[in-house]
């Protein structure tokens, strides 16, 4: 019988196997992985680092303040330059207060208008008139202010102003949250013009959001016979909060921290005689833009600095409840699941 042999093996054979050379492609596509990590870590470690440098300049330039006044400057109502005294209290206050006015009045109007374009809008008009609305973001602040003293000043005294201290004069409370010379310029001036400011942002953040909502969920709803407003408030809102608060996060940034459109109709005066919505006051905001330039090295300069660093903890509050509200609301969706 035949004898079967065995296949030479590498070392009778006299021949060496090499394994195959790995994929250059491969290689080079690692290395591409490789360098975009290191990147994006490097671009979250230097946003990290400018936003705590920020801060610690901001510190270090009010520290004069700080250890003068300490947290007392946020509830003195003081700012003097000729005598060297100052507090915030004045500013935090026309920095709320016209930011909450224009939330009152930019976040029910943006609503409506997302309402509109999604639901309700005819598709000849939808494209023409959100482009109109995204357009109004364009616009510089400081037409927005030109146009706020000029123009909306003067209607706001005449038509709003004036009746409204006509029909609550001698009203207690009523007659003094009315109060103030009828010139067109103060808290609710500003605040109607930052709300003109803010709505495109949020009505655009709206829209997007309200867009992405699955067609199936909407068309279960009015199957079930549900109304146009039913199937916004108890469907596409649940599904959209967290884009809904965030465009909303959005606007109150953009109120907080606009300048000459509010420096412009605020007043820029440095007193609270009275909590009138038409009393001219003034902002962390204004009060950097008008002063800063003439504000000598000591306590005036540490002070505006000081305005800075409450502004820049104003808004991480801000955020920091957002992020909270938006989780409990997570948290309630799943006990009721």
């Amino acid at each position: 019988m035949p004898v079967r042999q065995s296949p030479p093996s590498e070392a009778t054979s006299g021949i060496k196997r090499t394994t195959p050379p790995p994929n250059k492609s491969l290689i080079s596509g690692m290395l591409a992985d490789r360098i975009f990590g290191w990147l994006a870590r490097g671009a979250a470690i230097i946003t990290l680092l400018l936003l705590f440098g920020i801060l610690a300049s901001l510190v270090v330039g009010a520290w004069p303040s700080i250890s003068q006044y300490g947290l007392s400057f946020l509830t003195r109502s003081v700012w003097d330059p000729v005598q060297d005294e100052y507090g915030g209290l004045v500013m935090i206050y026309g920095t709320l207060a016209t930011s909450f006015i224009a939330l009152l009045i930019a976040v029910p109007v943006s609503f409506g208008i997302a309402l509109f374009l999604t639901e309700l809008s005819p598709a000849w008009l939808k494209r023409p008139l959100g482009t109109a609305i995204e357009l109004l973001a364009a616009v510089p602040s400081i037409v927005y202010g030109m146009w706020g003293l000029m123009v909306f000043g003067p209607i706001l005294a005449r038509f709003v102003q004036q009746p409204l201290q006509a029909l609550f004069a001698g009203v207690p409370y009523l007659g003094a949250f009315v109060s103030g010379p009828p010139v067109g310029i103060g808290i609710l001036s500003a605040g109607i013009i930052l709300a003109i400011m803010i709505i495109p942002f949020i009505a655009s953040v709206m829209r997007d959001v309200f867009d992405v909502t699955p067609a199936l969920l909407k068309e279960s709803a009015y199957g079930l016979g549900s109304t146009t407003w039913e199937v916004m408030w108890k469907v596409v809102l649940p599904y959209t909060k967290t884009g809904v608060l965030g465009g909303i996060m959005l606007g109150l940034g953009r109120a907080l921290g606009e300048t000459m459109a509010v420096t412009f109709v605020i007043g820029n005066m440095n007193q609270l005689d009275s909590l009138s919505m038409f009393e001219a006051a003034n902002s962390i905001t204004s009060a950097l833009a008008n002063e800063f330039a003439e504000a000598g090295e000591g306590l005036h300069q540490a002070s505006l600095i000081y305005l800075g660093l409450v502004l820049f903890f104003i808004t991480f509050v801000v955020l920091s409840l957002s992020k909270i509200l938006l989780s409990r609301l997570q948290k309630n969706e799943g006990a009721r699941t």
